[in-house]
């Protein structure tokens, strides 16, 4: 299936936005969900020393998940309510990926977490430069 194509398809309401920007910054957020989600669980088996690296990768996760599916729900979004959660969502993606930097050198699974969240960061900030308000 492809999403850019749906998307194309549906009213983007009062929200004007770059579609490109949109669609680049919706793979991010999910490739991001799917890395938070992925080092979270490898972070479960190493006990209380990853606990908030634990933590801060599901909530990393969660954050994410319901960012992307706003934007799936253009007709819905309101400009005030859409930059205050790219907002709260590049926060928290930078708060993980300075968590995750610091195990980067003994665990692989946070090397690629922070990865995804920079780049999530780099696709929001993108993504809020193209809202017209």
């Amino acid at each position: 299936m492809d999403t850019m194509e749906m998307m194309k398809s549906m009213s983007m309401g009062s929200m004007p936005m770059d579609m490109g920007a949109m669609q680049e910054c919706i793979q991010s957020l999910n490739a991001c969900s799917m890395a938070a989600t992925m080092c979270a669980g490898a972070d479960m088996g190493e006990g209380e020393s990853m606990a908030k690296c634990t933590a801060m990768c599901s909530n990393m996760a969660d954050m994410a998940d319901a960012c992307m599916r706003m934007m799936m729900r253009p007709l819905g979004m309101d400009m005030g309510v859409m930059t205050a959660m790219l907002t709260a969502c590049m926060t928290m993606g930078r708060a993980c990926a300075a968590e995750c930097r610091m195990h980067a050198d003994m665990a692989e699974h946070c090397r690629y977490c922070a990865m995804a969240c920079e780049d999530m960061v780099a696709k929001c900030e993108a993504m809020m430069a193209g809202m017209q308000a």
